[in-house]
């Protein structure tokens, strides 16, 4: 079968990756990636093939799935987080966390996710240009996991170095930052043992299953080492959807109208522009066919989330932002076992901010071109200028 190919080293992929997957998904449910450096790369396109694969016990996450930064030995256990195991071991630590993830708690912890946002947006200067992602996305999700957590309000700042430090990925600061993460989290968790309360980490801390089993310390330190790295993609949901909303102007002021559209809005946004517009390589453990193509084992195959949520096989009219519509089943935090198991928490942290931003600044205009970083794996900006107007 002639597999087509995407070079993501085009600066039109990198621009505008939609287009480039919307031109072979109907040629073939899977594409070959070309990337230097990288032997033979897969993408699944279509939504039916993505799930399948996604849901697929043979389709495993290892080590190579990751980019592993240099940091101090000492830390390498806890880097290996839930994200990267599978099968059993996967399954155990996923039920042993899920109850703290509800979306009934996710719910529940939205009073206090607002009191983080109202207290950001009253550190914005208002009528002058103002970068939202720096002064407000990229902060935010790691001033909520230090309320969730229990970091004490003289140790938050220290953390937003942290969180500003993960966001780079790599270098010096990133390896220095971790093993800092990791004293903190062991103290915090001290205190939780010592002085349950009712936040996350206390939640996380008191499960303990029908015949003993429970969360180690060590194990907690790691959830909060996966908490402090996924914190990134609500960063960049946010960040993406007022971007998007700034270039709508239509489903802005529908969303202005009426808040009550918030959920729904949330959704399409991580449908229509998702942070991650590709999942962490799988490496199939024996050879399988996707969408008539053949994969020899062991070689990695991830699904274009971009491509798939926008399947028009799916979704009705799939390029076009609709925040009225019905939720589909979109791919933007993930399927299967690895299904992303903070989305309910993402979602409220998302709408909360969304919701009070629009409410606050009800003339919230763009200052400047938000343009999106060349990056294949994370669709993110490099910055958002806007002017916040207030309302009056």
């Amino acid at each position: 079968m002639d597999v087509p190919e995407i070079d993501l080293t085009d600066p039109a992929v990198l621009h505008d990756p939609y287009t480039a997957y919307a031109q072979v998904r109907e040629r073939s449910a899977v594409v070959r990636l070309l990337m230097p450096g990288f032997g033979p790369f897969w993408a699944v396109t279509r939504h039916a093939e993505a799930r399948a694969v996604l849901a697929d016990p043979r389709m495993l996450i290892n080590e190579s799935s990751f980019m592993r930064p240099d940091v101090p030995e000492h830390c390498l256990p806890y880097m290996r987080t839930m994200s990267e195991t599978n099968g059993a071991e996967h399954a155990r630590l996923r039920r042993l966390v899920a109850p703290a993830f509800t979306p009934r708690r996710a719910g529940e912890f939205g009073a206090r996710i607002e009191r983080i946002v109202e207290g950001l947006l009253d550190e914005l200067p208002e009528r002058e240009p103002v970068d939202l992602l720096e002064r407000f996305a990229k902060p935010l999700p790691i001033d909520v996991i230090c309320e969730l957590v229990g970091i004490p309000p003289a140790d938050r700042p220290r953390w937003r170095e942290y969180g500003a430090a993960i966001a780079a990925g790599h270098g010096e600061r990133f390896a220095r930052a971790i093993p800092s993460i990791i004293g903190d989290a062991r103290s915090a968790i001290a205190g939780t043992r010592a002085e349950p309360g009712d936040g996350l980490l206390s939640d996380l801390a008191r499960v303990v299953e029908e015949g003993g089993d429970r969360l180690f310390d060590d194990e907690l330190v790691t959830m909060v080492w996966l908490l402090v790295l996924a914190g990134q993609t609500p960063a960049n949901l946010i960040a993406n959807a007022v971007a998007v909303l700034l270039a709508h102007p239509d489903q802005l002021a529908a969303l202005r109208a009426d808040p009550g559209l918030l959920p729904r809005a949330v959704d399409e946004l991580a449908r229509w522009s998702p942070p991650q517009p590709m999942t962490v390589p799988r490496f199939p453990a024996e050879d399988v066919e996707i969408g008539g193509v053949h994969i020899p084992k062991g070689q990695p195959v991830t699904v274009s989330i971009a491509s798939a949520n926008r399947d028009p096989r799916v979704f009705d009219e799939p390029d076009r932002l609709d925040i009225t519509r019905e939720p589909g089943p979109h791919l933007g935090f993930g399927h299967g076992p690895h299904f992303c198991v903070g989305s309910s928490l993402a979602r409220v942290e998302t709408a909360v901010a969304l919701g009070a931003l629009l409410r606050r600044f009800p003339a919230l205009a763009a200052a400047g071109e938000a343009s999106f970083l060349p990056d294949p794996g994370t669709r993110r900006l490099a910055s958002l200028p806007v002017i916040l107007r207030p309302a009056g």
